[in-house]
């Protein structure tokens, strides 16, 4: 008892005075006014609608994914609301080398680089079936592997302009559901990651923000087409997703949770992991961290 009064009640309220506060920050539309971003897998869905909400509030934006005509559309409409430029580079994440180098040629197009939107999927199947080793692999490297590949090779040029990089992740990353095992794993492994860096970002001072997205069903056609038949649950609109996500990024947010239901974010936001992260630094020898 005498423990809780000392250490985890004032803990508990920090955390709770800084959920509060954060969500009364307001965003507005000028925060991305020229600021260069990038976007992976933009040629669609969530993606897409990124691309058209950046573009509404002037940023400059580079898209990628594997459709070469569907990006010159992208890159077409971006122009017409408004963006301040616009470029594409097509390619697959299923090559690492064409991750890392893309990175380095839309920071030419760019000029530099303020915010990082790690998009991109692999195909996803529901099904019970595991035994195509392949498949799991696929999506552990362009899920997850990939992700790691452009946030490194955009590192530099983030940590100059004290930018961002936007994960975007799903409830499969947080919770475990059935018939997705190669799609979950590699969410999850996102948020290992991701959370871990932004730990070590935090002790070492390292100004770059990391958003982590969790979403739930959002009525994209690679969503839908996934789910039918197998899941009932009411999607949420991709157009509104897409701008919570960037509203989330432009605030610096660790988290964003974007769901149909108001319950997602309560229930899976763990206050009791934060807690358990925070008192777990004190374990730590700080000097590693600023020798490495």
């Amino acid at each position: 008892m005498a423990f809780m009064k000392k250490y985890l009640l004032p803990i508990l309220g920090i955390f709770l005075a800084y959920y509060y506060y954060s969500a009364n920050e307001e965003f507005r539309p000028e925060m991305l006014r020229g600021k260069k971003v990038i976007v992976t897998g933009a040629s669609k869905g969530i993606g897409r609608e990124m691309a058209y909400h950046l573009a509404r509030m002037g940023a400059h934006v580079v898209v990628t994914a594997r459709s070469e005509e569907t990006l010159k559309k992208v890159v077409s409409h971006s122009l017409e609301l408004g963006a301040s430029s616009a470029h594409y580079v097509a390619g697959t994440m299923e090559d690492m080398t064409f991750a890392e180098q893309f990175v380095a040629k839309a920071g030419k197009l760019l000029g530099g680089l303020d915010m990082l939107i790690l998009n991109h999927i692999t195909q996803a199947f529901m099904t019970s079936v595991y035994d195509d080793i392949h498949l799991v692999r696929r999506s552990m490297e362009v899920n997850f592997l990939s992700y790691v590949v452009l946030s490194v090779a955009a590192l530099p040029m983030l940590k100059q302009s004290n930018g961002s990089i936007v994960v975007v992740s799903s409830q499969a990353g947080k919770m475990a559901n059935p018939l997705v095992a190669p799609y979950s794993a590699s969410k999850f492994a996102l948020d290992g990651f991701f959370s871990s860096i932004t730990k070590e970002y935090s002790v070492t001072k390292v100004n770059v923000s990391i958003t982590l997205c969790i979403l739930g069903l959002i009525d994209t056609d690679t969503a839908m087409t996934a789910v039918a038949g197998i899941l009932n649950v009411q999607p949420s609109p991709k157009e509104e997703c897409a701008l919570e996500i960037i509203k989330g990024a432009a605030l610096r947010q660790e988290e964003v949770y974007y769901d149909s239901s108001i319950l997602t974010s309560l229930l899976l936001e763990n206050p009791g992991r934060k807690i358990l992260e925070f008192l777990s630094l004190r374990h730590y020898n700080m000097e590693r961290f600023t020798n490495n």
